[in-house]
């Protein structure tokens, strides 16, 4: 017994390194620079173009506003009305997130293991995609009130999707002459998995977040327009029939900031626990 312990042990190392990924140097400031250089470029010559159309074409500010006077608006309202909204809007969002990460891989890791499961569930998951999110934030605020709950509910219900079809997708695609070997090193299914089917399925799952994570605000300001009393999407609401066009935008340059933010979060953590990923792409 011994033998086939340390046999398995010996083998789970063999397979631990196949799945070990090369060293990658870091970019340096200057390349990192040079790659977002065009991007960039393009972002601040759209900005231009917004700033003297709404300045020299005399489009009125409950219209248009120029990017300077939607700064200027969330300076002057920053303490005022943005900064709680902005927190309460990120709240909602980040437990939200954090709750369809844990339902999405869950649910994946469940549909893999047991095939007739995942014959019975996966569809209805794809089914329940065709319902419009935004019709079911009403019925959550019947339910739950106008309280915290049925905005996280609704970011969770957007985000969880895409995690659970790319992680299903990764654990399926893993090779199954890895799976082979640690069935010859008499591996047991915890093992396998542990070892082989969730480290090659990373990459896939991370994908599957960096998609949840644009998402995610939306499912927030949804839920607040249903039914909020504080929020990004609650402050749009109240501006928009007072014609405060440049609050609007600053509250939407918000969300995106969130949503950039939480993007670049997941790729951070996507570098640190998978970085043999990001070498495939680079390669």
């Amino acid at each position: 017994m011994s033998e086939l312990e340390g046999g398995f042990e010996s083998g789970a190392v063999s397979v631990g390194h196949m799945l070990e990924p090369r060293d990658d140097p870091s970019m340096t400031f200057g390349q990192r620079v040079k790659q977002f250089a065009p991007s960039a470029a393009v972002l601040v010559g759209l900005l231009l173009v917004w700033e003297f159309a709404a300045r020299f074409l005399s489009i009125p500010a409950y219209i248009l506003p120029a990017p300077s006077a939607i700064i200027a608006t969330l300076i002057k309202k920053w303490s005022s009305t943005l900064q709680s909204a902005t927190w309460v809007t990120l709240t909602e969002v980040l437990i939200g997130f954090v709750l369809s990460l844990i339902a999405g891989i869950g649910i994946a890791v469940i549909l893999h293991a047991w095939a007739h499961v995942r014959r019975a569930v996966y569809p209805l998951l794809i089914g329940s995609q065709t319902i419009p999110i935004i019709v079911i934030g009403p019925i959550l605020a019947i339910i739950f009130g106008y309280n915290i709950v049925p905005k996280v509910i609704l970011v969770a219900l957007i985000c969880f999707f895409p995690i659970v079809v790319t992680t299903i997708d990764g654990l399926a695609s893993v090779d199954p002459q890895l799976k082979r070997m640690m069935k010859t090193l008499y591996g047991t299914p915890w093992s396998t998995f542990k070892r082989v089917e969730f480290p090659a399925a990373l990459p896939s799952m991370f994908s599957g977040i960096r998609v949840a994570a644009t998402y995610a605000a939306i499912g927030a300001v949804f839920g607040e327009y249903a039914g909020s009393s504080n929020g990004l999407g609650y402050v749009m609401i109240q501006a928009t029939p007072q014609m405060q066009t440049s609050l609007v935008f600053a509250a939407i340059l918000l969300l995106s900031l969130i949503s950039v933010l939480l993007f670049m979060l997941v790729s951070v953590a996507e570098r640190i626990l998978v970085p043999w990923a990001r070498e495939g792409r680079m390669q």
